[in-house]
């Protein structure tokens, strides 16, 4: 007769799978810029009158100020699943 067992089957991964470092970055970089243009629209102005590259310049000097929005992208990044895609092997 089968036991019945309190826990449920976990899933089992046969690979390692290393988080895509070029998501995590992205995604920092992201929520850096999205911050800037909150910032931006809360003190009046109109984010679409703001040249790109100064909306750019901003959000990367607000990334160096603050770090744990890579900690935040590199969850985010799990949650969505980007992994790193295996390499192929080449044939000789």
């Amino acid at each position: 007769m089968a036991q019945a067992s309190d826990t449920l089957p976990q899933p089992v991964l046969d690979t390692f799978q290393p988080i895509s470092a070029s998501a995590v970055y992205v995604l920092a970089r992201l929520a850096a810029k999205k911050a800037v243009q909150d910032g931006l629209r809360s003190q009046g102005v109109r984010v679409s009158l703001v040249k790109p590259a100064e909306i750019t310049q901003q959000a990367n000097a607000y990334l160096a100020l603050h770090p744990e929005l890579y900690d935040e992208a590199r969850e985010r990044a799990v949650r969505m699943g980007m992994f790193e895609k295996p390499k192929r092997r080449r044939r000789v």
